[in-house]
């Protein structure tokens, strides 16, 4: 596969001497970057996909009529909190 590079990135010299400080022994500034990158870009994918599945759930919610209000939810998170009280039998 052939390689693509990015655009050259300008920093404040104080970002660039902190992303030097943490380098791990034999890193390179620019294998960081392509770490930090490919995380950053990961998570963003995995983001747009758990809303993407909220909003389907919503729908399907709604459509099989099983919604509950904030208010009901959080009266149901509360029962639950308070059957786990220490000292609740």
């Amino acid at each position: 596969m052939k390689t693509a590079t990015l655009p050259s990135l300008r920093v404040a010299p104080e970002l660039r001497q902190s992303a030097e400080s943490v380098l791990r022994e034999g890193e390179s500034l620019s294998s960081l970057m392509e770490q930090s990158l490919r995380g950053e870009v990961n998570r963003r994918r995995m983001q747009a996909e758990f809303i993407a599945r909220g909003l389907a759930s919503r729908e399907e919610s709604k459509h099989a009529g099983t919604c509950f209000t904030v208010e009901e939810s959080l009266t149901r998170l509360d029962a639950v909190l308070a059957r786990h009280k220490p000292g609740t039998p």
